[in-house]
């Protein structure tokens, strides 16, 4: 017998409703506790998909108008007896509420469990599971769409047809080794190297575009950085949208990271406005140089500002070697004077180079652009599969190296069994993905990072 499982549902605020959720074996009989509708009937008695008006109750009498919906096992979320009591939207309301359910016989869910018992009943795989977290956290209408892509089964799918490959190969393979003296059709190296090099493909695609998609869901750490006064806290106000750093004709005026996150078109940017890489003096603008090199050793992006106006001097050249062979941008800022930069030398240390006015509010479309084809989500279906956590990236990659190591075999005239061997490893790899084949310890931190209610 399934354990009576509840939480609020809602997040811990006032609001138009609160949510307790209430599931498992004796979802109903715990909510005919705590429920008491107005037309007399029992909850218990109530078939699914129906709505009741009444009051909640606890050991000191009723205290709310609710509604009271009834999903029954197993057509609900996960797959049990379930009862949603909706009550008004008080902290403190829901709160008894939950606090009556807990005394009636239920205990209080775990993080995730609700998705976690979906997940163990068959109503939904792990990736789609892991999507569940992917829509709530969701800041953006391209990280919405395809976390709610994947809740709808898009990589589910798509691993599906790749293991379905695999597994026709590994068959096939079988077949023709275990019984030579039936009339299975000869395994040829030919059929097998279009097999594998599809699957090396499908993975391979999955696996580059891991970084945009996480850009789109998680955001991007950004550095601002450019030598003093190129206007790094001008461009920095621009994409906030407000006077987020202190400007001024003064040189060295921003001495500590100032951060913000902006949404730039379909990525969120947690920007870091720096005091810069440069020498000085001055101990305390000192520190906010170091501070800039730390960041700038963990951005995922870098924003390079230069000064359009002036020739490059030692310090933007000492910032072009910095940065080289890192995700940047050069931002040519002050397009609105003459230009005295050159911009061929720029463009020799970093690929993607944008002039704007920051001062005038001009160019940003274009940043905009850049951005996106820098990360990658310029390319980016919301609406196609994507890996979105780590632990599936590093199934996928696994996969691939075992399909790319029996396709190297194919190719090498290895025996079959070899190839059969590496097959079988990616097939297994794929099913740890979806969760179909898992230890108990990988589901654990999966939920764990789920919220209750949830």
């Amino acid at each position: 017998m399934a354990e009576t499982i509840a939480a609020i549902a809602t997040a811990q605020a006032p609001g138009g409703i609160g949510v307790v959720r209430i599931s498992g074996d004796e979802a109903l009989t715990v909510a005919d506790r705590v429920f008491t509708a107005a037309c007399g009937a029992k909850l218990g008695d109530s078939a699914g998909y129906r709505a009741h008006f009444g009051r909640v109750l606890d050991e000191g009498g009723e205290f709310d108008e609710a509604v009271a919906l009834i999903f029954r096992a197993p057509k609900s979320y996960t797959g049990e007896d379930v009862t949603e009591i909706s009550c008004h939207g008080g902290v403190y309301l829901a709160r008894r509420l939950l606090r009556a359910a807990l005394q009636a016989g239920a205990r209080i869910a775990k993080p995730g469990e609700f998705t976690r018992r979906a997940f163990l009943n068959g109503k939904m795989g792990l990736t789609q599971a892991e999507a569940v977290m992917d829509l709530i956290g969701a800041q953006g209408e391209a990280a919405a769409r395809a976390a709610l892509s994947a809740h709808e089964g898009a990589l589910a799918s798509k691993i599906d047809f790749v293991r379905g490959q695999l597994l026709d190969a590994a068959a096939h393979l079988t077949a023709w080794a275990d019984f030579p003296d039936e009339e299975v059709p000869e395994v040829t190296a030919a059929e097998l190297e279009e097999r594998l090099s599809s699957v090396c493909g499908e993975l391979s695609g999955l696996l580059s575009r891991f970084d945009a998609g996480r850009a789109i869901r998680e955001g991007v750490e950004t550095v601002i950085l450019g030598r003093p006064n190129v206007g790094k806290s001008t461009l920095m106000n621009l994409l906030s949208g407000c006077e987020r750093s202190i400007v001024t004709d003064v040189a060295g005026t921003t001495r500590d990271v100032v951060e913000e996150s902006v949404r730039v078109g379909d990525v969120l940017l947690r920007l870091a406005d720096t005091a810069g890489l440069h020498e000085t003096d001055d101990p305390v603008e000192r520190i906010g140089v170091d501070r800039a090199r730390k960041k700038l050793a963990t951005a995922g992006l870098v924003l390079a500002v230069f000064d359009g106006s002036q020739p490059l001097g030692e310090e933007d050249r000492a910032l072009l070697r910095e940065v080289h062979g890192k995700p940047a941008i050069a931002v040519v800022n002050k397009e609105d004077l003459s230009l005295q930069a050159d911009l061929t030398e720029i463009g020799d240390s970093i690929e993607q180079v944008v002039t704007i006015s920051a001062a005038q509010q001009s160019g940003l479309e274009a940043l905009t652009a850049v951005i996106a084809n820098v990360l990658g989500t310029a390319r980016l279906l919301p609406d196609e599969a994507m890996l979105s956590t780590e632990r599936q990236r590093e199934a996928a990659a696994r996969a691939l190296s075992f399909a790319g190591k029996a396709l190297d075999a194919v190719r090498s005239g290895i025996t079959f069994d070899a190839v059969t061997v590496q097959v079988e490893s990616s097939i297994d790899a794929l099913l740890e993905l979806t969760g179909e084949k898992t230890s108990e310890a990988v589901v654990d931190a999966v939920f764990s990072q789920f919220c209750v209610g949830k």
